[in-house]
């Protein structure tokens, strides 16, 4: 199947090819819900998606994977060598040292033009993970999603395609980026408190009466304090408000790559019905999305995206 798909995407060269294959792999194994909803994507495409998720799984995992083992210093170090090696291949055309995920992004980017200051911006909020574990308000945490979210929207743009000018559709696709991140922040207090992070503007939480000590509390007891469930209801409007301006957006995209984005959509939107309907029970369980909602929402955005492309094939 990833051959088809390289094949398609006219990626020819053996290493690439083997590049590309190991974004899939990361993006099967990581990404459920963007996973399924990038297989509604044209053969075409899916490549370049597989490759913008490696990149931003591998600067992920540089943050958070090495647990403990790793110092604040040596993966402050390692996110620099993986930006210097970025820009060196993006930017000044040198070699990408073997790593897969740069090899198949630096080929995404120059393919569609993406410029290098998205990926900056990308890594300037990978390396706010570093040292910045609270967020005093909403303007902070809007900057910070601006380089880990929104730019992924903005990155995705030119692989999907626009039916106005990329401009007009580029609020609404950086909005999408932000309410799947928004999304994520509620589902993960629980989990990113393990990581000694709070990723919810501490003087909304504040409103309520909720700070560090009392979410630790939460997260400590497997309890949710009326006060926190009132906080995170609040939270949880502000992500739906933000989803129903990205939705918008949508019917802006190339026909072929509306299947895919309205999916995700729907799927990640659903975790904040899931949420809600727990009454914000989140440090007991984790609200999602079951595999058989997910393979219906899934076979309908398939018919969908099926009826696109034959009504518009890729312009060979």
């Amino acid at each position: 199947m990833i051959g088809s798909e390289l094949d398609a995407a006219g990626v020819r060269d053996p290493a690439l090819r083997n590049a590309y294959r190991c974004c899939r792999v990361l993006n099967a194994e990581h990404g459920r819900t963007f996973y399924l909803a990038t297989r509604l994507l044209a053969p075409e495409q899916r490549p370049a998606v597989h490759a913008l998720y490696g990149f931003a799984r591998r600067a992920d995992d540089i943050l958070d994977d090495l647990g403990s083992s790793a110092s604040t210093a040596e993966r402050a170090d390692r996110l620099h060598r993986l930006a210097t090696q970025l820009f060196d291949g993006l930017v000044q055309g040198n070699a990408t040292g073997g790593d897969p995920a740069l090899a198949a992004v630096v080929h995404t980017a120059r393919r569609y033009g993406l410029p290098w200051e998205l990926f900056d911006d990308f890594l300037a909020s990978m390396r706010m993970d570093l040292t910045i574990t609270d967020y005093p308000d909403r303007a902070s945490i809007d900057r910070y999603m601006y380089g880990s979210a929104e730019v992924i929207g903005l990155q995705m743009l030119p692989v999907l395609g626009t039916v106005v000018p990329r401009e007009e559709a580029a609020p609404y696709a950086a909005a999408l980026g932000k309410a799947f991140q928004l999304t994520n922040f509620l589902r993960d207090v629980d989990e990113d408190l393990d990581r000694r992070r709070v990723y919810l503007p501490a003087d909304e939480l504040a409103a309520h009466g909720v700070d560090r000590d009392l979410l630790m509390w939460c997260h400590t007891t497997k309890r949710t304090d009326i006060r926190v469930r009132n906080a995170l209801a609040e939270q949880h409007a502000v992500t739906r408000r933000v989803y129903e301006y990205a939705r918008h957006g949508v019917d802006l995209l190339h026909p072929r790559s509306r299947a895919c984005v309205g999916t995700a959509a729907v799927l990640y939107s659903e975790i904040l019905d899931r949420i809600e309907a727990m009454d914000f029970d989140i440090f007991n369980q984790r609200a999602t999305v079951g595999n058989g909602r997910r393979l219906q929402a899934a076979g309908i955005g398939l018919l969908r995206a099926w009826g696109a492309r034959v009504a518009h094939p890729a312009k060979v």
